[in-house]
């Protein structure tokens, strides 16, 4: 299957881990796939800061469920919770 990654970029000053946790608690599952940029694992070992919107980019990058088999009906309830937890409205 091509899709493999749904990534949502999580600018929010509340940060991608509210988001998660919210998500959670609604039964979907969510992932971080890279959370450190390349120029900050061992084999570069550059510096913090050298790059910012790939640190940035590593902060804030959520991943949501994406599947051969995945339902309108589950895509539409994921959309849904991410909606309203973006509008404040997480009820």
């Amino acid at each position: 299957h091509t899709y493999h990654i749904f990534a949502i970029r999580v600018q929010d000053p509340r940060g991608r881990a509210f988001l998660a946790a919210y998500l959670h608690g609604q039964g979907i599952q969510t992932a971080v796939r890279y959370p450190v940029p390349c120029h900050l694992q061992l084999p570069m070992q550059g510096k913090h800061g050298s790059f910012p919107e790939a640190e940035a980019w590593c902060r804030e990058v959520l991943n949501l469920p994406v599947y051969e088999t995945m339902t309108d009906d589950a895509v539409e309830y994921v959309a849904e919770h991410v909606n309203r937890w973006a509008k404040g409205r997480m009820s």
